[in-house]
């Protein structure tokens, strides 16, 4: 059933505003990730060497919450796809077409920003295990 431009233009706006409210909340969910990263390393470098089951434990957990913000930040870079895919689809019916032509306009060679925050979990993942086989083997 089509839909007067008004109704496009509702729904666009709608779009728009609900991919900027999923970008904030990665923007929440990466601070959160990262100060429980932070505090398990701060734990894991004060646990004595001798505790062995404490040490595992903390990393363990720590690789877990590594994975859960990977998969997390690929849900979210999924979403965002879909998003967008959207915006463009409304912006074909629209007199102008923003989205489409940031995206058009991008410097070449760009990488994206979910490119890079992918990453940090995989540091994480790397610093917890160097850590992890410096306690263990002390």
């Amino acid at each position: 059933m089509p839909c007067d431009r008004d109704t496009v233009l509702e729904i666009y706006k709608i779009a728009v505003e609900t991919t900027d409210r999923a970008s904030a909340r990665r923007g929440t969910a990466n601070a959160f990730f990262l100060a429980l990263q932070t505090a398990l390393m701060g734990l894991a470098t004060t646990l004595p060497p001798a505790n062995a089951f404490a040490t595992t434990a903390a990393y363990l957990a720590a690789l877990t919450l590594c994975g859960s913000w990977w998969v997390q930040l690929r849900t979210y870079r999924d979403l965002n796809r879909a998003k967008y895919e959207t915006i463009t689809a409304i912006e074909a019916t629209l007199p102008t077409a923003l989205f489409t032509e940031e995206w058009a306009n991008r410097r070449r060679g760009h990488v994206s920003l979910g490119q890079v925050e992918r990453t940090i979990p995989c540091l994480f993942a790397a610093i917890h295990t160097m850590v992890y086989i410096s306690a263990i083997a002390t």
